[in-house]
C-alpha cells in the first residue's frame, strides 16, 4: 500500500469548492483485504489509536457509522479508511475539517482518496502519518515491507504530528479574527507561514499579524514594550501603577527592591507571555535569583512592588473595553490521597486540555519551573497535598502554561472599565490588553486598591473567546468592525475567464475596458501578471498563485483572471468565488493528459469557473457543451453569447427577461447587441473594433462579445465598454502570438500561437477571408504531448486552404522523435488530398520560418504558427526580403525534405513552390556551403513593392512599425 500521486488544491477544483488533498493510493495486495476480512482486531486497534473516529458517521450519517461500516461482513477498503484517518488526525490537531470521499480509479486496486485540509503541510503530513498508522495495525504477514520503522511509536508520532501542525497553524487569536471576517463576508489571504494575514482584497485590504493590525501604531507598540516608560506615562495620568525601577545587575536589583519595598516582582524589561517573571520575592537572595531568571529574556530587568490580588486581563478594542477575564496560574488541588504527579495526570485528562494551542486549555507540565514553585512551598512531585490545598505550578497565569481563565466582563466595576480604556488610549494602541491586579474586580480600584502591571500590544484572544469558566466573548468582531466599518468595501470585483481558445485575448480586452472605465485592473494571463497595464511578473500566470498575487496587490480595484486547464488540474482556482465567470468554448486540446480524455471531462473541468460565479455566468450558447453549463451555476444571472441571432433557446431566454449578447446584422455591418431585462441595447459595430480586422476576424468578434458581456455584468458603463473595445489595439509586446500582423515585407505575415485544431482552423478561416493577390503559405506544427489524432486534426484544419504547407515541430520534443510531429501532419495533409509537391517537412522551427519567409513574394500571405514567440517574431521582423536575412534571424531553411513519407536525407530539397499568380516563381538557391550539406532556401524574384492594401487591411490603423495584431487563440 503506497501513495503514488498527490495533488494539493488550494481552491475550487473537480473535487470540491474548498481546499482538498487528492491521493492516488495503490493498495497492491491489500485490495484483497477489506476491513471485514481483516477482522475485529484491526478495527478495535484503530479505535484505540483514534477514539475520535467513533464520531464519524460515514454513509450512515450518525456517530458510530464509520466503525459500523468497517465491521460489516464486506467491510470497506483501506483507501476509504485512510480518508477518515487523515481527517481525524487533523481534528486532533485542532482543525475543523470534515469532508472526504474515496472512489476506485481505473486501475485495479488503485483508489482516489480526497480529504479536506486546513493547512497544506499539516494535511499532507496527516495523509502520510495515517498511512503509516494503518500499516502498523495490519497483521505482520500482510504488512507492506519497510512501511513501519522498527522503533516507531504511535503515541510519539501522534504528539509530534500535533506539535508539527501547531507550528504551522494559525494561532487562536488569528483564527478568531479570520472567523469573524468570514462571518462578515470579508475574504482573507495568508501571506506567510506565520500569522501575517490579509483581510480584504486589493486596495481595500487590511493586514493583521496575530492581534496587531494595519492601524496599530508603531510608536504605541514600542511604548507598550518599554515597561518603564509605560509605567511613567500611566502614573503621569494618575492611573494606578506599582513603583518600579530599571536595573542591569543583581546588586542594582537588590537595592531597588529595598527602595520600593518588599515583596517585589522581577520581570524582563521587554518580555511577553509571562516569561521570566518572578513574583512575591521577600528576600535579597530571592531578588537576586529573580534577576537572573529575567535576565535570560532581556538585558535589562524591572523591579517593582508586588501588588496583592487576582490577575485580570482587560481587553480594549478601538477605545472600548470588550472583555475582562480573571486568570489563575496552572495548579492542582490536593485530595489527601494522590501525589502531585497523579493530580497533574487527572487535570490533563480534561478533554479541553491539549498540546500548545490545540485546545482551549493547555496541559500542565511538571518541568523545571514547576519544580521551583514546589520547592518554594517545600513540596516535590511525589508529595501528597492536603485535601483542598491549592498547589501552584506556575507563578504567572498565562493560558499557554496551563493557566485557567474566568470571564468577568459582566461584573467589572465601571471605574475599572474606564481605567483600562484610559490606559490603552494613553499608550495609543488600537487593540491593547491591560494586566490589572485586584482583590475584587467588582469593586473600584479607588476604594480597594489594585494596580496596572502592564499594557500589552498584540494581546491574546484565546482566554476571552474560550474561557475555562463563564461566557465566551466575540472579541474578534470589534476588531474586524474597526478595520471594516459597516458599509466599507472589502472585495474587488473578480472576473474569471476560461475556455480552450480566446482566453488571453478576452482577458486583455476586458482589462482594457475596465481601465477605460477608471479602474486599476490586475490581470493574469499566459504571459504574465499585469497591474494597471504594466507587466510585473513574466511567465505563464494562469494558475491559483497568480490570482493570489493580483488580489494581494494594494493598488488594484478590479481582478481579471485568465484561468487555464493546467492550473485547474494542478491546484484548482485561487479564489473561492468570482463575481463573473465566463466560458468561451470547449474544444479538443490537451486530451489524454492528467486524466482528461474526453471533451465531456474537459467541459466538467472548465465548468468550475461558472460553478463559483456569484453574480453572472457568461456562456457561449453556440457551443453545446458550454451551453449545458447553465444547469450547474448558482449565479444570479446567466448571460448567453451567440453569433446566431436566430438561436431559439437564447431568444426564449431574452423574452423571459434574461441577459444575452448577440451579433445582429444591420445596414452598416454587424452590431454587437446586449439584452437585459427586456432592454435592447445596440453596443458597437464590429468593424469599429481594431482587433477584428474590420470584422473579418470572427473569433475576435466573439472575444469582443464576451468582453462586452462580462464588462456589462461587472456594472461597467456602456460608454466605457464602447471606448474600451474601440481602443483595444495590442502590439506584439502586449499580446505576443495572438493574431499579430506584420506588413513591412512585400508579403504579409499573420503570426499566431494556435496549437489545437479549433484555433488553427479559426486562423485558416481568417486567411481565407482576407483579400490575397498572391499565394497563401502556412507554417504548421503541433505540441509533441498531444495525441496523434490531435496532430492530424490540426493538419486537417488547414488542408485545402493554402498553396503550400511547411510542417515543423516545437523545440521541446516531449518524448517524440525529432521529425515525428511534422511527418504525422504531412501524412494527414496527403490523406486530405494535398499533393506532395505542396508539402515541405522542415523540423526545426527557425529553419521552417526562414524557408517560408524566403518563399514569400509580393502579394503573398504567410500564416506562421509559432511556439518560441519572441524568437520567431524577431526572426520575422529582422528578415531582409532582398535576399539576406539578418544575422539574428537564425539559420537558413536547411534540412528541408519532400513530404513523401521516406526517411529524411540531407540531400533532399524543399519541394517546389506553386507558381506565383503574377508569373514570377520562386527559385531554390544554395546558401554557399549548402551545396555540400543539402541546405537550401527560397529567394523570391525581385519585384516592385505593392501597396499594403493588397491584403485588404487598408482600414487598419498602423503605427510606425507597421505592426498590427489581434489576438486569436491561446491555451
Amino acid at each position: 500500500m503506497r501513495i503514488v500521486d498527490r495533488s494539493v488544491y488550494v481552491g475550487p477544483s473537480l473535487y470540491a469548492h474548498f481546499p482538498v488533498i487528492r491521493l492516488e493510493l495503490d493498495l497492491g495486495a491489500l485490495e484483497e483485504w477489506p476491513t471485514g476480512r481483516l477482522g475485529a482486531g484491526f478495527v478495535d486497534a484503530l479505535a484505540a489509536a483514534l477514539p475520535g473516529l467513533a464520531e464519524h458517521g460515514c454513509s450512515y450519517r450518525q456517530p458510530g457509522g464509520f466503525f459500523r461500516r468497517m465491521r460489516e461482513d464486506d467491510g470497506t477498503w483501506l483507501g476509504h479508511v485512510l480518508e477518515h484517518v487523515a481527517i481525524e488526525l487533523q481534528n486532533m490537531a485542532g482543525e475543523e475539517v470534515t469532508f472526504g470521499k474515496t472512489r476506485s480509479a481505473d486501475a485495479p486496486g488503485v483508489y482516489t482518496v480526497v480529504y479536506e485540509y486546513a493547512q497544506r503541510d499539516e494535511g499532507i503530513a496527516a495523509g502520510e502519518l495515517g498511512l503509516r498508522l494503518l500499516c502498523s495495525l495490519l497483521p505482520a504477514a500482510i504488512r507492506p515491507p519497510d512501511s513501519v520503522p522498527e522503533d516507531w511509536s504511535w503515541p510519539e508520532a501522534r504528539d509530534e504530528f500535533i506539535r508539527f501542525a501547531q507550528r504551522r497553524a494559525l494561532g487562536p487569536s488569528t483564527s478568531s479574527l479570520i472567523k469573524a471576517a468570514e462571518r462578515s463576508d470579508i475574504p482573507w489571504l495568508r501571506l506567510n507561514d506565520q500569522s501575517l494575514v490579509q483581510l480584504g482584497h486589493g486596495k481595500f485590504q487590511q493586514r493583521i499579524q496575530a492581534t496587531v493590525t494595519s492601524r496599530t501604531s508603531h510608536i504605541a507598540v514600542e511604548l507598550a514594550s518599554d515597561k518603564e516608560e509605560t509605567n511613567k506615562i500611566l502614573a503621569t495620568l494618575g492611573l494606578p501603577v506599582p513603583k518600579q525601577e530599571l536595573v542591569q545587575s543583581e546588586r542594582q536589583a537588590v537595592r531597588a527592591a529595598q527602595r520600593v519595598g518588599f515583596p517585589v516582582v522581577t520581570k524582563p524589561y521587554n518580555g511577553n507571555h509571562g516569561r521570566g517573571i518572578s513574583i512575591r520575592l521577600t528576600t535579597d537572595e530571592e531578588v537576586a535569583q529573580g534577576f537572573l531568571v529575567a535576565r535570560e529574556h532581556s538585558r535589562s530587568v524591572i523591579v517593582e512592588t508586588f501588588l496583592e490580588g487576582d490577575d485580570h486581563r482587560l481587553l480594549v478594542v478601538n477605545g472600548e473595553l470588550v472583555a475582562a477575564t480573571r486568570r489563575t496560574p496552572g495548579h492542582v488541588v490536593g485530595d489527601g490521597t494522590r501525589t502531585i504527579v497523579q493530580l497533574v495526570d487527572i487535570v490533563n485528562q480534561d478533554p479541553r486540555r491539549g498540546v500548545g494551542h490545540e485546545k482551549v486549555l493547555t496541559r500542565l507540565e511538571l518541568d523545571s519551573q514547576a519544580e521551583k514553585m514546589l520547592a518554594r512551598v517545600e513540596l516535590t512531585a511525589e508529595s501528597i497535598p492536603a485535601p483542598g490545598q491549592v498547589v501552584y505550578l506556575r507563578s504567572t497565569a498565562n493560558l499557554s502554561t496551563g493557566g485557567t481563565a474566568t470571564d468577568v466582563t459582566d461584573i467589572i466595576h465601571p471605574d475599572n472599565r474606564e481605567m483600562a480604556e484610559r490606559a490603552v488610549r494613553a499608550i495609543g494602541l488600537d487593540v491593547g490588553g491591560v494586566d490589572f491586579l485586584s482583590k475584587d474586580i467588582t469593586e473600584s480600584y479607588r476604594a480597594i486598591g489594585g494596580g496596572i502591571c502592564e499594557v500589552n500590544a498584540a494581546p491574546g484572544f484565546r482566554m476571552h473567546v474560550a474561557p475555562s469558566e463563564g461566557k465566551g466573548r466575540d472579541v474578534a468582531a470589534p476588531v474586524v468592525n474597526m478595520l471594516f466599518p459597516p458599509g466599507a468595501p472589502s472585495r474587488v470585483p473578480i472576473a474569471a475567464i476560461t475556455g480552450t481558445n480566446g482566453k488571453t485575448t478576452t482577458a486583455r480586452m476586458l482589462a482594457h475596458v475596465t481601465k477605460m472605465a477608471g479602474y486599476t485592473p490586475g490581470l493574469t494571463t499566459t504571459d504574465g501578471v499585469y497591474i494597471d497595464g504594466q507587466r510585473t511578473v513574466q511567465g505563464d500566470m494562469t494558475g491559483p498563485m497568480s490570482a493570489r498575487m493580483v488580489l494581494a496587490d494594494p493598488q488594484i480595484d478590479m481582478a481579471i483572471l485568465e484561468t487555464a486547464r493546467g492550473g485547474l488540474l494542478r491546484a484548482g482556482m485561487g479564489v473561492r468565488e468570482v463575481n463573473v465567470g465566463g466560458v468561451l468554448n470547449v474544444q479538443s486540446d490537451h486530451l489524454g493528459l492528467k486524466g482528461i480524455h474526453t471533451l465531456e471531462q474537459l467541459s466538467e473541468l472548465k465548468r468550475i469557473v461558472v460553478e463559483v460565479a456569484t453574480d453572472c455566468a457568461v456562456l457561449n450558447a453556440d457551443d453545446p457543451l458550454v451551453f449545458k453549463m447553465s444547469g450547474y451555476t448558482e449565479a444570479k444571472n446567466i448571460c448567453y453569447v451567440t453569433m446566431n441571432p436566430q438561436h431559439t433557446l437564447v431568444r426564449e431566454h431574452i423574452r423571459a427577461g434574461g441577459r444575452a449578447c448577440a451579433l445582429e446584422a444591420g445596414v452598416n455591418g454587424q452590431m454587437i447587441t446586449l439584452y437585459d431585462r427586456g432592454s435592447h441595447i445596440p453596443l458597437l459595430w464590429t468593424h469599429l473594433i481594431p482587433a477584428t480586422l474590420e470584422g473579418r476576424a470572427l473569433h475576435n468578434v466573439q472575444n469582443a462579445m464576451f468582453a462586452a458581456a462580462m464588462a456589462f455584468s461587472l456594472n461597467i458603463k456602456l460608454d466605457a465598454i464602447r471606448q474600451g473595445l474601440r481602443t483595444f489595439d495590442s502590439t506584439f509586446y502586449q499580446a505576443p502570438g495572438r493574431m499579430n500582423v506584420f506588413s513591412e515585407h512585400p508579403f504579409k505575415v499573420l503570426f499566431d500561437y494556435g496549437h489545437n485544431a479549433h484555433a488553427v482552423g479559426m486562423m485558416a478561416d481568417l486567411a481565407g477571408r482576407l483579400d490575397v493577390a498572391g499565394r497563401r503559405i502556412v507554417v504548421l506544427a503541433g505540441p509533441g504531448d498531444r495525441r496523434d489524432e490531435d496532430l492530424r486534426a490540426i493538419a486537417a484544419a488547414v488542408a485545402g486552404r493554402f498553396d503550400h504547407y511547411i510542417c515543423r515541430r516545437d523545440d521541446n520534443l516531449r518524448d517524440r522523435a525529432s521529425d515525428e510531429v511534422p511527418r504525422i501532419q504531412a501524412e494527414a495533409l496527403r490523406a486530405a488530398g494535398v499533393s506532395d509537391a505542396a508539402i515541405s517537412v522542415i523540423p526545426d522551427e527557425q529553419e521552417a520560418i526562414e524557408a517560408a519567409l524566403r518563399m514569400g513574394q509580393t502579394g503573398d500571405l504567410l500564416l506562421i504558427f509559432a511556439d518560441a514567440l519572441a524568437r520567431s517574431w524577431k526572426q520575422i521582423t529582422k528578415f531582409k526580403s532582398g535576399g539576406h536575412a539578418a544575422q539574428s534571424s537564425g539559420t537558413a531553411a536547411g534540412h528541408a525534405t519532400q513530404a513523401t513519407g521516406a526517411a529524411s536525407s540531407p540531400r533532399e530539397t524543399v519541394a517546389a513552390a506553386p507558381p506565383h499568380p503574377n508569373g514570377t516563381g520562386g527559385t531554390p538557391v544554395s546558401n554557399g556551403a549548402g551545396a555540400n550539406t543539402g541546405m537550401h532556401h527560397y529567394q523570391s524574384a525581385p519585384t516592385p513593392a505593392e501597396p499594403i492594401a493588397t491584403l485588404g487591411l487598408e482600414g487598419i490603423i498602423r503605427d510606425e512599425r507597421g505592426i498590427r495584431m489581434a489576438p486569436a487563440s491561446d491555451d
